[in-house]
């Protein structure tokens, strides 16, 4: 059972604009951005639905949500730098288009 969003709908709606985005690059993108995306796409699958969870959500709380699963991640080693430095941009890149 799926238990319906509290989050605002401003916040529902940027993190489809983010969610669609990563889809268009696992569509669209080259072997390199499709690694890169799917990667980023694990994490921001569980972060936006605990996001959508909480009546106070906007893209602030989803971007320090991401900041510290993805730090967590790197942490643990699960990419190499230069992997980690490029999952990085494309969540900046992808969080400023959704504002």
């Amino acid at each position: 059972m799926e238990f319906p969003a509290a989050a605002p709908t401003e916040f529902i709606g940027q993190s489809g604009h983010i969610e669609d985005a990563l889809d268009g690059v696992v569509d669209h993108g080259s072997d390199d951005e499709l690694f890169i995306a799917s990667y980023l796409q694990g994490h921001f699958a569980v972060i936006a639905r605990q996001q959508e969870m909480q009546p106070d959500a906007s893209l602030a709380t989803l971007d320090e949500a991401m900041q510290g699963s993805l730090q967590a991640a790197f942490d643990n080693k699960e990419l190499e730098d230069e992997d980690q430095r490029l999952v990085m941009a494309l969540w900046q890149r992808l969080l400023a288009s959704a504002k």
